[in-house]
């Protein structure tokens, strides 16, 4: 990432944008994802997604990837780790959630990612956790905690969770280690060629799970306009386009801003699905996303 080239701190519209759009991206994918359910099997709506965005990526990184492939050869198992984390596993689990829970509960479990990192950061890679960070980590618990539970403490006890929801907290606790990995020991080499690679990995470490569901499922992938339109939008949008804008954002607004604009993400969910689905928010999401919010400031302050 190239953090170092934000300019002053000041935000303009481009890069406003540019920290809006992944966001909307991804309440968008998760929509879609609901939508899907019943339709596409999850995890092979995973693969085709990616073996999709691969063949779209493929003619802008192909040179690059000959280019840095002592490089790749070098980090392979970083790489492959990477690919297994994010491509393979996070995006597979999101889907699988989609099947049973809904895309706010799905999207407001995801905004809890501080609270996993700051986790891994002290157990796995020995970083220092200040007050605020665990404060901050405490009150994301609590914000999750209330919408695993529909505002219904009692649930704790008869631990009446949907799978959807573990699914996604599996999810996040995947991405969670994933974006350690990238901040750790990301190899030097073009946002495109990395990308490329980790779906290369991705995609080769689901293929037998792919393989596994179809069989299971035992049909044929439905060929119509929705899945078209799902795979087109879950390829190209959510997987290319939002990763190049998040990655241009950082780069002009630095590492810490952008954190609190994934916490718009279960706030476009919810007017997506109220539009689309006419999945209307419940009171335990509101006070779910503002403990969340509220532990991700608190946690980022100096």
């Amino acid at each position: 990432m190239q953090a170092s080239r934000a300019g002053s701190g000041r935000i303009d519209w481009t890069t406003l944008f540019l920290l809006t759009f992944p966001p909307l991206s991804w309440a968008g994918n998760a929509i879609v994802g609901r939508l899907a359910a019943g339709t596409v099997p999850p995890i092979t709506l995973n693969a085709v997604r990616w073996v999709l965005a691969g063949l779209l990526l493929a003619p802008f990184a192909w040179r690059g990837v000959l280019e840095h492939r002592a490089a790749l050869r070098r980090h392979a198992g970083v790489i492959a780790a990477m690919g297994v984390l994010s491509i393979g596993s996070y995006n597979a689990l999101q889907y699988l959630a989609l099947t049973t829970s809904t895309p706010i509960n799905v999207t407001l479990i995801g905004a809890s990612t501080p609270l996993f990192l700051i986790v891994i950061g002290a157990l796995c890679f020995r970083e220092r956790v200040k007050p605020l960070q665990v404060a901050g980590a405490l009150l994301c618990l609590v914000g999750v905690s209330f919408v695993l539970v529909r505002g219904e403490p009692a649930r704790l006890a008869q631990l009446d969770l949907v799978p959807g929801d573990l699914y996604m907290l599996a999810a996040t606790i995947a991405w969670s280690a994933y974006t350690w990995l990238l901040r750790k020991q990301r190899p030097d080499v073009p946002l495109p060629v990395l990308l490329f690679a980790q779906i290369v990995m991705g995609v080769l470490a689901s293929a037998p799970v792919t393989a596994w569901e179809l069989m299971v499922q035992d049909q044929p992938l439905p060929w119509n306009g929705k899945v078209a339109a799902i795979l087109l939008y879950v390829a190209t949008i959510p997987s290319l386009l939002a990763y190049f804008a998040w990655d241009r954002a950082i780069a002009r607004a630095g590492a810490q801003l952008p954190v609190f604009f994934i916490t718009l993400t279960p706030v476009f969910a919810a007017l997506l699905s109220t539009l689309l689905l006419g999945d209307w928010p419940r009171w335990y999401h509101g006070v779910g996303l503002a403990a969340i919010g509220a532990g991700i400031w608190l946690a980022q302050r100096r």
